[in-house]
């Protein structure tokens, strides 16, 4: 766990990392964006020999559309280039690509770094998460919605769908101007790119290749988001308890991945790294986990390890971890003894 007193310390060895490198950008930008293109066209030529070929491309596509998310997602933390103009271009057009309105969800997004761990202010660009206090005081209908947004086929199957093609199309309540028209621009365009592509190669070879293509980055991009404050020993703490650089450290993983997976996800498993600042431009991530022990030993977890976080469905505070719907009835017996313990003493 991370002591107090290296938090400033911390702060200040990350700082010389937080300046965009142009070069760095642009070529990320290149080596994103026209292996992503190539790989769609040549989808689509394969469609004319066999589905087989197509199908091991849009796979490694959808790669490289996850890859088009982290730079979107680096433009929403004004992080990928020095000037926020060119921040907000970029952002609007990799947004587009990923269907997701770049003012919207950046809006989300940094309400969900300034509150992820915080067990006051949820809701808002967040997994939602129940403490076991929560759960049982809940109505049986919202146990039961509950227990659906935790279902894997659904949060994973249903999720992409829900998120990216039909709550990203609508304004959010209370949406300043700039916000709604970025929105329309970005459903404008994304209406626009699909109908050139649909009347170019027919709107059947268009969603032979984009479907999955959508659908895998889709999914790759929810579990990356889950499992990356989703382990066992994270961090939430209550508004008075709660602080930035422990919920940074201890409440985001590092995801260790195979050189690969992490490439094309943009670094973004040094999780703990980009909570701790933002501002850090992907490709930086990893020299700033080389730094100091304090990044290295955070809680780390790899592809096999991860896998258990689908297994955890409520926050315990009494015993500071993730527990599945399983555990709650030891929990719910516990409580019940103490309960019992306390009106007899």
């Amino acid at each position: 766990m991370l002591k107090q007193k290296n938090a400033i310390n911390l702060r200040k060895q990350v700082a010389p990392y937080e300046k965009p490198n142009t070069k760095n950008s642009v070529a990320q930008l290149i080596n994103t964006l026209v292996p992503f293109i190539l790989l769609w066209y040549l989808a689509y030529e394969s469609l004319s020999i066999s589905y087989l070929i197509t199908l091991p491309l849009t796979i490694i596509g959808a790669g490289f559309l996850t890859r088009i998310f982290i730079i979107f997602h680096d433009c929403c933390h004004h992080s990928f280039f020095k000037n926020r103009k060119v921040n907000k271009i970029v952002g609007t057009i990799t947004g587009i690509l990923t269907l997701f309105p770049y003012h919207q969800w950046q809006h989300e997004h940094n309400i969900h770094h300034a509150t992820s761990g915080n067990l006051n202010k949820r809701g808002t660009g967040d997994i939602w998460i129940m403490t076991v206090d929560e759960y049982l005081a809940a109505s049986f209908w919202r146990r039961i919605i509950y227990r659906l947004y935790r279902n894997p086929i659904i949060m994973f199957g249903l999720g992409p769908i829900y998120v990216f093609l039909i709550t990203n199309r609508f304004n959010r309540k209370g949406a300043r101007f700039k916000e709604r028209i970025n929105l329309y621009i970005t459903n404008l365009s994304i209406t626009a790119l699909a109908a050139l592509l649909c009347w170019t190669v027919g709107w059947e070879a268009f969603l032979l290749v984009q479907g999955p293509i959508f659908f895998i980055s889709g999914v790759a991009g929810i579990w990356l988001f889950y499992v990356q404050h989703q382990f066992e020993d994270s961090y939430f703490e209550n508004e008075e308890e709660w602080d930035y650089v422990k919920a940074a450290i201890d409440g985001s993983s590092y995801y260790k991945l195979p050189k690969v997976l992490q490439w094309l996800t943009g670094n973004i498993g040094f999780h703990h790294i980009h909570h701790l600042s933002p501002r850090v431009p992907n490709y930086n991530l990893e020299d700033v986990h080389s730094i100091d022990s304090t990044f290295q030993n955070v809680q780390t977890i790899t592809l096999t390890s991860s896998l258990r976080s689908l297994c955890f469905r409520l926050w315990d505070e009494e015993s500071r971890t993730f527990i599945s719907f399983r555990g709650i009835q030891k929990v719910k017996s516990k409580k019940n003894k103490v309960n019992a313990y306390l009106k007899s003493v």
